[in-house]
């Protein structure tokens, strides 16, 4: 069931991208939006992982506590060993990227090893690596390439109508308008039902691979306090999806548009998990 509804909601997400063209191009946009959609979902199939790292200046590690605990996790349920990178990042927060289990990395920000017990550790890389068995990681890559394209035609559209629109007999002004509003919107909340299914999957997981679901339970609520205190600076929103907690904070509206569940839920979870 899962697998069905993320290739909808993927198919839904390329339809607003070609449906954002056309309203801005016409029959010829449209076209341009579809072959812009496919070469962008090659192009996060093949370097995704190698874009993000370098978008937050990761270094790969092959030794200390961040590798070590990576590596008794994929030790202990037969996994393949992905690369393993530290963020300079003082916010504690941890993501996976890659293709496929095969070419997988996980990464954790300097800050997450500053808070942490080594078990509350290995909870978190334990769900990361959660994500990268189920492949949500290629998923959560071509989710935030393709929404942050309908996010691109949008800002043209805008920039189109200020500046007098387009000649041509195929300009709707209301469609730009409307895509304008709604093709945002429409991605956001696409790319939102992707990544909050596949956290609870992840948290569930996770809590499997490293053996105790109190793990991350307690590095939940840590991970979750620190960013409400001190959020992670330059985030790139495309990107903000992939990692455990949300590295964006904001409330009223904004907070409905979360592309995390609510830490309190995913922690109920995973402690009923430990009762069973």
């Amino acid at each position: 069931m899962n697998t069905l509804r993320t290739v909808f909601l993927m198919t839904l997400l390329t339809l607003v991208l070609v449906a954002a063209g056309g309203a801005l191009g016409g029959q010829s946009g449209a076209l341009f939006a579809l072959v812009m959609a496919a070469v962008m979902n090659l192009g996060s199939y093949w370097f995704s992982d190698k874009i993000v790292i370098k978008m937050y200046r990761g270094v790969e590690v092959a030794d200390g506590p961040l590798f070590e605990v990576v590596e008794e996790i994929c030790r202990r349920n037969d996994l393949p060993m992905p690369k393993v990178y530290i963020l300079p990042q003082p916010t504690p927060n941890a993501f996976a990227t890659g293709r496929n289990p095969t070419h997988a990395v996980v990464a954790a920000t300097e800050g997450i090893l500053q808070i942490l017990s080594r078990e509350e550790l290995m909870g978190v890389m334990a769900h990361e690596m959660s994500h990268v068995m189920h492949r949500d990681i290629l998923i959560g890559s071509i989710a935030a390439t393709i929404a942050g394209a309908i996010s691109y035609l949008s800002h043209m559209a805008q920039w189109s109508m200020l500046f007098g629109g387009r000649d041509d007999e195929d300009g709707n002004p209301i469609a730009m308008i409307l895509m304008m509003v709604l093709a945002p919107l429409a991605a956001m909340l696409v790319q939102m039902a992707v990544s909050r299914s596949r956290e609870y999957e992840a948290d569930k997981g996770g809590a499997k691979l490293s053996g105790n679901p109190l793990y991350l339970a307690s590095a939940l609520r840590k991970l979750e306090a620190a960013n409400s205190r001190q959020p992670m600076p330059r985030v790139n929103e495309a990107t903000a999806h992939m990692f455990i907690v949300s590295p964006l904070r904001g409330a009223g509206l904004k907070s409905l548009f979360s592309t995390h569940p609510p830490v309190e839920e995913r922690v109920r979870r995973l402690e009923s998990m430990a009762t069973v």
